[in-house]
Order: structure tokens, then C-alpha cells, then sequence
């Protein structure tokens, strides 16, 4: 089902020079846009987990086939987001600590980086850029759910990672049609047009959680005020918002105290606002970038 943006259509005619986003937009429309499939390892533990017959043994030799993950999700288990009185050193203890619904998101968020990938060294440096941005706001985001009752830092740290991920398939289209891109403008120009609705064709293509097309659609709208409890796009929006600062001219961004997003969450939080929170916590948001690194 496409997801269209209706305001599209009344843009300006300098748009119709954008060969790049004309592509895109037909293509997502007519849904023949290539969007990238869910990682492999992914796949698989979200089969194992969901067929009744596996018990943690079964599931972490899944995950066992991959040693990388295998050595960062105990890592992850033994970091202070989940930590016990018990040092983790296998990879079933780690699944029972995390929980088989955490280990899920967390195995998806290690496997994503494979889809942040191109041909093109340009376009693979745009790529490593975007992963870079997105583990950033992914582990600031875990931290910060770490922090607020009724949040999973796991699920807050997929949220984090996927809120850019409609920039993917637009990334993907500028590598296999190398002549497209008449200036740089025109990306900048395709991903603030398209990557929301693409990012949800993502999101339901993947089968993920439906709050998840909430965290791509408004993961930069500052302003919106939904009246609803707070949410994972709440808690992705106020990440990006932390992770300018010091990057971009504080006039350019918008306060965060005059978030409603902020306000929401402020009432949830114990400590004192979340720029302390986070400011405490740089080390932990360091460790978890190093281990989507």
C-alpha cells in the first residue's frame, strides 16, 4: 500500500528539474521502488523465535552462526542498559537476561548495518554518513529510554536506527543511476521530499511494529502536538534534537524545552531534565555506538 505525500503535487515547477526525485516518486507510487530486504540473520532469529517448538538453546544456535553478533549481544547483556549481579558469558544466559522479543530488536539493530551499503564511493561515503547518524540517535535513544518508565532501550534503540531508513532506497537509486544527480541540491532536495513515505513502504514491507511509521514520519516534525502519551517518536525526536547540539548553529534548531514532545516526557522523567540525563550518560552512549560500530 502506497503512502503517498499529498502536498507532492503542489510543489514548485523547479521541482520537475529534479530528475532524481521525479524517478523515485513515480517509482514509489507505482510500488517498484527497490527497497532493501530485511537482514538474513534478522529474518531467521524472528522465525526462530516465533516457532513454537524452540526453547533458548535452539534459538541461540541461530544466533550463534553469527559470531560478531553473537560476541555483542553478550556484550550488550552485560552493559549497565541490562546489567545483572552475574557477569553474561554465553550466548543462551544472554537471551534469558535480555528477553527473547530484546534480543529480537537488538539482532536486528547489529544486523542493520548491512543495508547501509553501495557501489559508488560517493555514495558509499553518503551511506556511512547516514549509519553513522542513525547509531548516534539510536544509542542516545536507548539511553534515554533506559531512563523513562514504560520504554524498552532495545526497541528504542530499532526506533533510533530506522528513522532515517527511507534515505536508503533513494541512496540506492542515485548508485545504480550514476548520470542522475545534475547537482548535489537535487538529493538533499529527494530526501526531504520522499524519505518519510519511503521509510514507511520500509517499515510495512519489513513487517515491523506500527509505531515505528510514527517514528519515520515525525522523527523531525518539532512541532507536532498529537495529544497522545508519549511514544518511541518522542523519545527519536528529543535524540536527534541532542545529537545538534554543539553541531549546528543553536539559532538554527528549535528549543527543546518548547517541545511538546519534550514536555511529555519531562512529566515521565525522575532526574532532572534530559540534557543532564544525557550529559551523565555519555559513556553508556558511547558504548553502544562503538558496538553498532
Amino acid at each position: 500500500m502506497s503512502h503517498t505525500n499529498n502536498n507532492f503535487s503542489n510543489t514548485p515547477a523547479s521541482l520537475a528539474k529534479n530528475n532524481l526525485l521525479m524517478d523515485c516518486y513515480r517509482h514509489m507510487q507505482s510500488d517498484d521502488l527497490v527497497l532493501p530486504t530485511i537482514p538474513d540473520v534478522s529474518f531467521k532469529i524472528r522465525r526462530a523465535i516465533n516457532d513454537e517448538k524452540s526453547n533458548i538453546s535452539s534459538i541461540a544456535r541461530v544466533v550463534q552462526i553469527d559470531p560478531s553478533i553473537t560476541a555483542r549481544l553478550i556484550q550488550i547483556a552485560n552493559s549497565p542498559l541490562y546489567v545483572g549481579r552475574k557477569k553474561i558469558e554465553s550466548c543462551p544466559e544472554a537471551l534469558t537476561r535480555l528477553g527473547l522479543k530484546a534480543a529480537q530488536d537488538i539482532i536486528t539493530s547489529f544486523a542493520l548495518k548491512s543495508v547501509f551499503n553501495a557501489k559508488s564511493p560517493v555514495i558509499r561515503k553518503k551511506m556511512a554518513e547516514l549509519w553513522t547518524h542513525s547509531s548516534y540517535i539510536a544509542s542516545i535513544s536507548a539511553v534515554l529510554a533506559h531512563k523513562i518508565p514504560g520504554f524498552d532501550p532495545d526497541r528504542a534503540m530499532l526506533a533510533g536506527l530506522i528513522h532515517d531508513i527511507g534515505i536508503v532506497p533513494i541512496l540506492t537509486y542515485a548508485d545504480n543511476h550514476p548520470d542522475i544527480i545534475a547537482n548535489p541540491k537535487d538529493l538533499v532536495e529527494t530526501v526531504r521530499e520522499l524519505r518519510a513515505d519511503i521509510g514507511v513502504q520500509i517499515i510495512r514491507r519489513w513487517d515491523f511494529p506500527e509505531d515505528f511509521e510514527d517514528v519515520v514520519s515525525n522523527a523531525e516534525n518539532w512541532f507536532r502536538n498529537d495529544n497522545k502519551p508519549s511514544s518511541y517518536a518522542d523519545i527519536v525526536m528529543i535524540s536527534q534534537l541532542h545529537s545538534f547540539i554543539g553541531k549546528i548553529d543553536i539559532k538554527k534548531i528549535p528549543k527543546i524545552n518548547d517541545l511538546p514532545a519534550y514536555k511529555k516526557l519531562a512529566v515521565q522523567l525522575d532526574a532532572d531534565d534530559s540534557i543532564n540525563i544525557l550529559d551523565a550518560a555519555k559513556d553508556e552512549i558511547e558504548h553502544i555506538r562503538q558496538m553498532l560500530a
